[in-house]
């Protein structure tokens, strides 16, 4: 199938797109989105092996850590959390939030005539996540850049033995790691925890002290939560808005749609660009896998690498053109609208729902402001989550009456 013109911005260097299922010893890489999902609907024969999670020393945490638990202990973690994130608890009690913090940080931003889209997303994305798991007492702007500097590690290769690092750099790593950690945690969250245990509030935070969670266990669920609620949504708010503003036709009906539409393009932009690019997963057991009249079978111990953006434009399910924007796209039966963006099955991110709203509540106020492009971002890779960072998105901001001046395609 011809899979026609790409938009797609987020190319890795040296990242092939082919073949559909790559056996390599004993890693598979597998691009086919049908098979992706066969793999990470195996519960019962495969573990989260992503994030680092195989390098996280076991035995220290009382309660493990939601990231990288699997079963009945990942089940009733993400039962009883998931009602923090659940679509109408999240619009009826963080759109006002979201509103008010877009509205301060673009009117700021609006009256000094230009701003740097990546800082300005950075700091909405942590107010409203603090707000959410229960970081809040602390300055947003501070937690920000202590939440930043964990990524700041040497890189890795999940795939290789020991990460594919030397000791210098697994030294280095312990450095550049636990002290942010640390920082993280005196600043920020050890004052939440003081004051949730005082005064419980709706929040993640509260939910874990009820759980009985210890001061270590809520330090790597709120280190899980900055990096996955605040440092992603950051990147794909960039993303969204560097796509709208270069496609005049999907800016301008972005502007006036309804939410459900928007929600639609939004998805449709994170399915092209998604912000996670890979997904790792041990086998447990013996197993096979598929892709139409191909099969394999799949070893215990076989690590299984998920490659996220082939299998979202995988032209076989998500049809025609799966590298260009189609928000009316028709997908596969029980295929999300984000297709594998934000997982699937037993893994799949929870935080959906608070990422399109959030992102949705930023961009209408900032697209209708009339933005125009001083400095395209630079694209840059991050091995810890696998995925691209956009720097330096310096944006002019003229005001609503001004006259839009975006490049159509």
């Amino acid at each position: 199938m011809d899979v026609g013109a790409s938009l797609r911005r987020a190319v890795k260097p040296g990242e092939p797109a082919t073949p559909r299922v790559q056996q390599e010893g004993h890693v598979w890489r597998i691009r086919s989105l049908a098979t992706a999902r066969q793999v990470l609907r195996r519960r019962d024969l495969t573990t989260q092996a992503g994030f680092t999670a195989e390098a996280i020393p076991k035995g220290y945490l009382k309660h493990h850590p939601i990231l990288i638990s699997d079963g009945p202990l990942h089940d009733e973690q993400r039962s009883k959390v998931g009602r923090f994130f659940a679509p109408a608890v999240v619009a009826e009690r963080y759109t006002r939030l979201m509103e008010t913090c877009a509205d301060t940080l673009l009117g700021r931003a609006e009256a000094a005539g230009s701003c740097r889209l990546d800082d300005l997303a950075l700091l909405y994305a942590v107010e409203v996540t603090a707000e959410v798991v229960g970081l809040t007492n602390s300055p947003v702007p501070r937690m920000a850049s202590r939440l930043v500097s964990f990524f700041n590690q040497p890189p890795f290769d999940i795939t290789k033995p020991d990460l594919g690092r030397t000791p210098r750099q697994w030294a280095r790593a312990a450095i550049s790691g636990l002290a942010p950690i640390l920082r993280f945690y005196v600043a920020d969250v050890r004052p939440a925890i003081r004051a949730r245990r005082k005064r419980p509030r709706q929040d993640v935070i509260s939910h874990l002290i009820a759980e009985g969670y210890t001061d270590a266990d809520i330090l790597v669920e709120c280190v899980t939560y900055g990096t996955a609620g605040m440092v992603t949504t950051r990147e794909f708010i960039c993303m969204a808005a560097w796509h709208l503003l270069n496609h005049r036709p999907l800016l301008e009906r972005y502007l006036v749609a309804g939410q459900p539409e928007r929600f639609a393009i939004l998805n449709e932009i994170i399915r092209l660009e998604p912000v996670v690019g890979h997904l790792y997963r041990r086998a447990q057991g013996e197993f096979d896998i598929s892709d139409g009249a191909s099969s394999w079978t799949v070893s215990s111990g076989d690590l299984l690498d998920l490659c996220i953006r082939p299998a979202n434009a995988d032209p076989e399910a998500v049809g025609a053109e799966p590298l260009n924007l189609c928000p009316a796209r028709a997908l596969p039966s029980g295929v999300n609208q984000a297709v594998l963006s934000f997982g699937d099955g037993a893994h799949k991110c929870p935080g959906q729902p608070l990422a399109i709203l959030e992102s949705d509540v930023l961009l209408t106020r900032l697209l209708s402001r009339n933005p125009e492009i001083l400095s395209d971002p630079e694209l840059g890779w991050d091995d810890l989550i696998e995925g691209y960072w956009l720097r330096g998105f310096e944006l002019g901001l003229r005001g609503p009456d001004a006259v839009t001046g975006t490049d159509g395609r």
